[in-house]
């Protein structure tokens, strides 16, 4: 009895089908959009190129974003049939608006940054606080939430630079008191329903200290929504400083921001518009992005949408 050897050109039974293949294909394809939405992924990759920009953006700048060239003093950008000098023009002094644009970046993120920290490290301890120690402690810090909720932090804060003047340590600490009662709030209500999970009554009663029952337990836990808080607070926190600066209360001369950039621009919108149009498109567009990012997690941890 021979044996027949098996054909090369048979198809394999043991392989699945191609269009078995195609579907799974598919499906991976589109779990992968609906988890990374096309959308998403554009604020993301601004995003990114932004921190880039605020990181290394000093290593590539075409110029020193102070120096003048009054000569050149109002050179339409590239777009409007300018030179490649000056990719995005000059402004009022002569100073490059590609250059003063990176410089901007890296001061306004750098701001936003560093005050969404401070307002989350404030909104975290107080309102940890008042889940752990409840009756007068938690009443006097809720009437604090709600009187900082009922005052705008704009007439705030023109108050605290007209009496104390301005630099950029206090303009940035100022800025790390907006929000903080939002984070104060979410905090304070996620501890006190951690602290009847199983997990921290478990800590609790083999004797942990309050300490490490809040911050090595509660807070992991936690964490997410905190981050989704702070991304929604980020983009406000931009705008504040933008319009601030605009004011001329922000960031001081010679230093430069983007609400500085447009508060420059605004006396030139008609003869020079691309002054002002840059870092505006940049703020529209930074702000955008992050507030879709914060929504996208929002929705990614909600588990009621799981």
């Amino acid at each position: 009895m021979s044996i027949s050897s098996p054909d090369p050109s048979a198809p394999d039974a043991s392989a699945p089908p191609r269009s078995a293949s195609v579907f799974t294909a598919k499906s991976r394809l589109r779990a992968f959009f609906e988890t990374w939405p096309p959308l998403i992924l554009l604020a993301l990759g601004f995003v990114a190129l932004m921190l880039l920009v605020a990181i290394f953006g000093h290593l590539f700048a075409p110029r020193d974003y102070m120096a003048m060239n009054l000569s050149a003093r109002l050179s339409e950008p590239v777009f409007a049939g300018g030179g490649w000098d000056y990719p995005l023009g000059t402004d009022e002094l002569g100073r490059d608006v590609l250059s003063r644009l990176i410089a901007s970046i890296r001061i306004s993120l750098s701001i936003a940054f560093v005050a969404t920290l401070v307002s989350a490290a404030i909104g975290v301890a107080l309102g940890f606080l008042a889940a752990f120690m409840r009756g007068r402690v938690e009443q006097a810090i809720l009437m604090v939430i709600d009187a900082q909720a009922a005052m705008p932090f704009m007439i705030i804060a023109l108050a605290v630079l007209a009496f104390l003047g301005n630099s950029l340590t206090l303009f940035t600490v100022l800025l790390g008191f907006y929000g903080w009662e939002r984070i104060a709030r979410i905090a304070r209500g996620l501890a006190i329903a951690a602290q009847e999970q199983n997990y921290a009554a478990a800590v609790r009663d083999l004797g942990a200290s309050p300490w490490r029952i809040y911050g090595r337990h509660i807070l992991p836990n936690i964490a997410s929504t905190l981050l989704v808080s702070m991304t929604l607070n980020f983009p406000e926190v931009i705008l504040l400083e933008s319009g601030l600066s605009f004011l001329g209360l922000g960031v001081q001369p010679p230093e430069t921001s983007l609400g500085a950039m447009v508060g420059y621009g605004r006396d030139y919108i008609q003869s020079a518009p691309w002054i002002m149009l840059a870092p505006a498109a940049v703020i529209v567009l930074t702000t955008l992005c992050i507030s879709l990012i914060g929504d996208w997690l929002r929705d990614l941890f909600d588990p009621t949408l799981r």
